[in-house]
Parts: structure tokens; C-alpha cells; sequence
């Protein structure tokens, strides 16, 4: 049946009623057209033309009747039967229109969104509402077929297609998805406990109005919100961040691993793996590659699961060339350590240990040498102590600083697990050492403190001063030497350059003599002490001037104090950090060769026989079949570096562009490229895995100690190498959830996602 013949009949049968749009307003025959032409449907579903049995057939017989006893608007109490002032209430205005056959909703009659669960006959859409109540009209507003029309009408408004206004209907089940996604991944990446976290911030958005959670909830039992979905959840996001930094390692023409291990907050072994890899442009890029529990700390456990791993990622072997750990015995051992067992597996692996440890470790033993400057690092210990385990303590200590005008006054910890923290102690004791002795002069004087009289006793001498302010010389030197170290893209060039500059910094101290270096913390040290505002109200003199077991005291000059702490403190103490430095990072080994491919002077018969010489050296450790071919590209390319393209260019410049396979120098010289790609990408320092394991403390803490194994992995995959919250793929995501059957899914049959 055509609209126009039904039309004819429906005035044929009704010739004198009119369909009214409100209390004194009437349709006109277009728009009874139009009324017509929505409410066909609902004729066809009914079988009936008369609106009162249309009213039977939707279960509610004699409602039909009600819109007759329409109430006058001056009565003070009205009967049943339709209102007209809700034609005027904002919140009906919009929508609502009332015919012979019931109440219906502009926006729903227009839009037709269709239904999700219940009746397919719905009341203010296929059929008209005869339940004249407010309360009726008030639930058709929260009604979700009501709010989707008003979602696709705002889309019309701003100039969207039909088509698509209808789209965020179709695909509410893949928002939904994708809003737990941004959830579960903005709760990782800000390093929260995402399992308790996760089902209290999906109800947070659905208060804020996020309507589209509701598809979350399936059933009792599917609601999306259980451990399982999360920890299934947790590994598309950790395979989505990985999967492209693996495809880069993969195509890359050289990796490197950092290998380190350390104890949880549950007393379990952690194997951290980071990789490190140079892209077609020639640059260095490090990323968290794993994390392992492991039985034990032996070398055969590790070197067991470092290939597991390596298989486990598909990483290229054959590129495998740089191995960076922290240099303890069981990484470093000659017989059967784990760099030892990989070198037989792999053989172009070049092992080097961590220069930021070799640092710390050569500052440590500069100090043991020198009988005094242990001691001077045991008291800073104590020190901190002493003020760390009181309040009271603490407090005199805060009070003695803000008399002095000191703000924050707090003794810093000397760790030897903290790379050069007796940097952070020495710079604050120096800068408020007097508030630290009239904190312990109180304490000794007015409550009797034996602890506090013992470190007076120690730390009110000149030779203490003195080292504090020899220390504050001398530390931010090999503060700015490790912190170059713990950069991370430090390579082996950074110590060939670094290393020698802070030595003859130090010699430099040394060699000043009785007269210090202007500007320095030494060249004022004498005039503190004579300050009766700071260091003189305290009568600061040498230990050994004091009187002690009936002995008399010995007057002493200045003079002779310095010349005294010179020739027992300063020369043994500097001397001995020179040779431990040297004795450190004097030897690079192989990577010692690579300085072939650096800037080159005016060379002698004999250097040009030490540069083939290293040339050789590596061309068997790493392209043995191509040892020619590497001396022939070495001739033409010193040609370019004396006078070419690459004069007047630092060695880092010279390799990055050397192994950039993007300019032309990749096709000229192609060995010399792979060396250069190896030099850039063999690790020097172990540095990435530690702040590996400061990220691990920070997501595996007390209470989360049952956090483990791939899931722990996953939190620190997406914490160290996931983008921002908002450049996230979660399209991508959504794929990789929808290769596994789910219960949730959208209305389209035919949807390549989730069909």
C-alpha cells in the first residue's frame, strides 16, 4: 500500500478530526502527510487503522479514551488525559508532539535508532504513548535509544551525513572497548595498581557520562571488569608497543644488549634485558626488551635465559654485536662467565663493563687508599645517621640552620650502591657545615650526647674542613663525568674524550701547590675560618693539637696545618684517583680500533701502520671474509677525511654518517658503514637497565608484590617505551582484542574486526 492511498482512506474514515501538534495548533494536510507517512509502520506491525484498537493491540485497552478528557489549563486540579504545558517545559519542548494515536518523539520517529534488547513496538517511536504521566515522559529521555537520536541529530546539526550520524550507533560496542583500553593504559603508563584501579575508573566515566561503558556489561558474569580481561587486556597493549620496536631491531644493521640483574620486593631474582639498536639514518635508540625471573645468579641460569629471550623476540644473532653489563664477576669471569659463554655462542659480541660502575669504583678505592679519607667517608655516614634517626635531633638541626638563614638543611646519605652520592653529601655539609656544628655542639653541651660529642670531636678539626672543602673541588668534576656516563646514548667515544679532560683537571688541583687554584673552595678555606659568623665561632684546629691524655697542646700555624694536609691528604688523594682512572679506562680494548675511523692529522709511516693495524683488528673480529675490501675503503676514505667531506667533522659526526644507509657514503663504503654502525651500538655503560629497575620499584612495590613474570613485563614495557596516554593506537589495540572470540560484539554481522 502507497502512502497516497492510505492517506485517501485515513480521511475518508476521519473526515472531521483534525491531528493536533499542540493545544490550539493543527496540522496542516502536509503534515498529516507526513504524520501519516512516519506512523505507516506502526499501522502495519498493529493491523488496525482505528487508534483505539491500536491502543488494544499494545496491551493497554480504553487508554485510547484518555486523549478526549483533556483538562482546562484554569483548573486547579486536573483529571487524567494529556497536559498541555508540557508543550512548554524545556525539557519536552524539543521533542515531543501529540497525535490521535498517543504521544510520539520527534527525534526518535526521525532518527529510528534500532533496538538493542526488549520490545521491537516502542512507545514515542513505532507506537504512540498513551500513559499520559510526566514521570512517563522523564524515563523516555533516559531512555538509550532517545539519547543515541539526539547524539545523531547533534551530528546532523554540525553538517555530518545521514550515513554517518548513524555510525556511532553501529560501532558503540568497539568505543566501548576502546574507552577500557585508554583506561587499563592510562593506569599502566602512570605506574598505578591497574587491577583494583581499573573497574573503579570505568565507573568514574560512566558518572562523567561516558554511556558507552554500559556495553562493557554483558551479563553477571561478562562485565569486563574481572582480572582475567584485565591481564588479557595488559598484553595487547604491552604486544602493540612492541611490535613495531621489534621490526625496527630486526631490519637494523646492528643491536646490542645491557644485561643486569637484581632482587624485587618479594626477594625474587630479575633478569633485565635492554636492547640497543642504529636505525637507517645512523641513529641510536635503546629500549626495554624484557624482563626475567630467574632461580638463581649463576652465569649458566642467565646465559640460559638471555637465549631464551633472543629467541623468544626473534632478534638477528648474526647482528648481535655489543654486550654491556655491570662488570661483577659472575657478568665478567674469564673462565665461564656469562659474557664468556655468549662470546662462544656469538662470536663478533664484544663484552665491555659498565663505565658508570667503573667510576664509582675507582673513586671508592682513590678513598681506601688514603687512611684518612676513609674515615672521612665513614663519619659523613654517621653523620647522616645521627640527625636521620631522631626528631629531636632533626629539629635542633632545622633550628640551628634557620638561625643561620639556611633553608632545607638536611645531611645527605653516602651510599656505595648510589653512583657518587658523596657528591650530593659533600656539596650540602660544605655549604651549611656551620649549622651542622652548632647542631652537634648543642646536642653535646645541653643533653649530653656522647654521639654528638664524638662526631664534634671529629669534625671540629681543621683536617676535616679542610676535606670537605678539598672534596667540594674535586667531586662535581666526577659528578660531570658520570652523569655523562649515565646518559643513554653514551658510546665508547664519550670516554676516550671525557676521561682524559677530568684527569688533567685533577692534576691540576694537585699541582697548585700551597696556593690554590682562584676561585676554588680551597682558596677561601682559610678565610671561613677566621669568619667569626661561621666557621671561627667554633675554635677550629688540627686533632692532633688537642689536648689529650695529659698531653700539652702545641701551638701550631696555619701554615704548617696546610702544608701538612697537602703532602698527607691532597697528593696521596688526587694521585690515587688519577691511577685508578687511568687503570680503568686506559685499556678499550677492540674498541681502542675504532678510533681509525675518526679525524685524521698529518700522518707518519708509522701511524699509518698503527691505523692498518687497528683496520685488521677489527676486520677479523667482525667481517674476517672482507679484510681487503676494508683496507681499499680505508685508503679512498682517508682521502675524504683529510681533505673532503668529512674534514673538519668530529669522530660522532664522521660514524653517524659513515652508517646512515640513507646517504650515499653506505654505498661507497659498506664495511667502513658496518664499522661504523658497530661503534655507535656496542653499549659502554649498564646504565638503561638501571633505570630499569627504578621503574620495577616503582610498579612492583610492597603492595603490589605478587605483580610477576609476563604480566610485571608487560607494566614495564608500557611504562618505559609506551608513547603518551593521547598517541596511543588503540585501533590497533582493538584489532589484536578481537583475534580471540569475545563476548562483546557490535550489531554488523559483517564487521571485519570483531566477526
Amino acid at each position: 500500500m502507497n502512502i497516497e492511498k492510505y492517506f485517501k482512506r485515513f480521511k475518508k474514515a476521519r473526515p472531521e478530526e483534525q491531528i493536533q501538534s499542540g493545544p490550539e495548533a493543527s496540522f496542516s494536510a502536509d503534515e498529516a502527510a507526513r504524520e501519516v507517512q512516519g506512523t505507516l509502520a506502526v499501522e502495519r506491525d498493529v493491523g488496525e487503522e482505528d487508534c483505539s484498537q491500536h491502543a488494544a493491540a499494545v496491551g493497554e485497552p480504553g487508554r485510547a479514551e484518555a486523549t478526549d478528557r483533556t483538562t482546562s489549563t484554569s483548573s486547579k486540579h486536573r483529571g487524567t488525559g494529556f497536559n498541555p504545558e508540557w508543550l512548554k517545559m524545556p525539557q519536552f519542548k524539543s521533542w515531543l508532539y501529540l497525535t490521535k494515536h498517543g504521544m510520539f518523539c520527534r527525534l526518535c520517529r526521525q532518527h529510528k535508532p534500532a533496538p538493542k534488547t526488549g520490545r521491537a513496538n516502542r512507545a514515542f517511536v513505532e507506537v504512540g504513548a498513551i500513559v499520559y504521566r510526566k514521570d512517563y515522559l522523564e524515563r523516555h529521555i533516559t531512555m538509550e535509544h532517545h539519547q543515541d537520536s539526539i547524539r545523531c541529530q547533534a551530528s546532523l546539526a554540525s553538517g555530518i551525513s545521514v550515513i554517518n550520524s548513524f555510525e556511532p550507533t553501529i560501532v558503540l560496542e568497539h568505543e566501548a572497548v576502546i574507552g577500557g583500553f585508554k583506561c587499563l593504559y592510562w593506569l599502566v603508563k602512570n605506574e598505578l595498581a591497574h587491577h583494583t584501579n581499573y573497574p573503579k575508573l570505568l565507573s568514574l566515566a560512566e558518572l562523567l557520562g561516558c554511556d558507552y561503558f554500559r556495553k562493557l556489561k554483558i551479563d553477571r558474569r561478562n562485565n569486563y571488569r574481572s582480572h582475567r580481561i584485565i591481564d588479557d587486556m595488559l598484553e595487547v597493549l604491552a604486544e602493540v608497543i612492541e611490535e613495531p620496536i621489534l621490526t625496527k631491531i630486526k631490519s637494523s644493521q646492528g643491536i646490542s644488549l645491557e644485561v643486569d640483574e637484581t632482587t624485587d620486593v618479594s626477594v625474587g631474582r630479575q633478569l633485565d634485558l635492554h636492547v640497543r639498536y642504529i636505525d637507517k639514518e645512523g641513529l641510536v635508540f635503546n629500549h626495554f626488551l624484557d624482563l626475567v625471573s630467574i632461580a638463581d645468579g649463576k652465569a649458566d641460569t642467565i646465559v640460559a635465559a638471555v637465549k631464551n629471550v633472543i629467541l623468544k623476540k626473534g632478534l638477528p644473532t648474526e647482528k648481535l654485536y655489543g654486550l654491556g653489563t655491570d662488570g661483577a664477576a659472575v657478568m665478567t669471569g674469564r673462565v665461564n662467565g656469562v659474557a664468556k659463554q655468549l662470546k662462544d655462542s656469538f662470536p663478533k659480541i664484544v663484552s665491555v663493563a659498565c663505565a658508570a660502575h667503573r667510576l664509582a669504583l675507582a673513586c671508592k678505592d682513590s678513598s681506601n687508599d688514603v687512611r684518612y679519607m676513609a674515615t672521612f667517608r665513614d663519619h659523613l655516614q654517621e653523620l647522616h645517621l645521627y640527625f636521620r634517626n631522631s626528631a629531636n635531633r632533626t629539629a635542633t638541626l632545622k633550628a640551628a640552620s634557620a638561625t643561620l638563614g639556611v633553608s632545607d638543611l638536611k645531611i645527605k646519605e653516602v651510599k656505595d650502591t648510589r653512583w657518587l652520592s658523596q657528591h650530593k653529601a659533600i656539596e650540602t655539609l660544605q655549604r651549611n657545615l656551620s649549622a651542622v656544628l652548632g647542631a652537634l655542639a648543642e646536642e653535646a653541651e645541653v643533653r649530653r650526647c656522647p654521639g654528638a660529642k664524638g662526631l664534634y670531636t671529629f669534625c671540629a678539626t681543621y683536617r676535616f674542613v679542610a676535606a670537605v672543602y678539598l672534596q667540594a673541588d674535586v667531586l662535581p668534576h666526577l659528578a660531570c663525568l658520570s652523569k655523562v656516563f649515565q646518559k643513554a646514548h653514551v658510546c665508547f667515544l664519550h670516554i676516550k674524550e671525557q676521561v682524559p679532560v677530568t684527569i688533567q683537571t685533577l692534576r691540576s688541583i694537585k699541582e697548585a701547590g700551597l696556593t690554590p687554584l682562584p676561585g676554588s673552595f680551597l682558596s677561601r678555606l682559610h678565610q671561613d675560618l677566621d669568619d667569626p659568623q661561621g666557621l671561627g665561632a667554633f675554635n677550629i684546629q688540627h686533632e692532633e693539637e688537642r689536648k689529650r691524655r695529659g698531653r700539652d697542646v702545641h701551638e701550631v700555624s696555619r701554615e704548617e696545618l696546610w702544608a701538612r694536609f697537602q703532602r698527607e691528604v691532597i697528593h696521596p688523594y688526587i694521585t690515587g684517583l688519577e691511577t685508578h682512572l687511568d687503570r680503568r679506562f686506559h685499556d678499550l680494548d677492540i674498541l681502542g680500533a675504532f678510533s681509525v675511523l675518526g679525524p685524521l692529522g698529518r700522518a707518519t709511516p708509522e701511524d699509518d701502520i698503527i691505523k692498518i693495524s687497528q683496520l685488521q683488528t677489527l676486520a677479523r673480529k667482525f667481517c674476517p671474509e672482507q679484510e681487503n675490501e676494508v683496507l681499499q675503503e680505508w685508503f679512498s676514505f682517508k682521502n675524504h677525511v683529510l681533505t673532503g667531506a668529512f674534514k673538519n667533522k668530529d669522530q660522532e659526526e664522521i660514524l653517524r654518517l659513515l652508517a646512515s644507509e640513507i646517504d650515499e657514503w653506505a654505498n661507497l663504503y659498506p664495511c667502513l658503514s658496518l664499522l661504523a654502525g658497530i661503534a655507535l651500538v656496542i653499549p659502554v655503560s649498564s646504565v638503561n637497565c638501571e633505570r630499569d629497575f627504578s621503574t620495577m620499584n616503582r610498579v612492583k612495590t610492597d603492595l603490589r608484590n605478587q605483580l610477576q613474570g609476563e604480566h610485571l613485563a608487560a607494566c614495564l614495557r608500557i611504562s618505559i617505551n609506551g608513547p603518551c596516554p593521547e598517541a596511543f593506537p588503540y585501533d590497533r589495540a582493538l584489532e589484536y582484542f578481537f583475534k580471540k572470540p569475545r563476548k562483546i560484539k557490535c550489531p554488523n554481522k559483517g564487521c571485519k574486526i570483531c566477526s
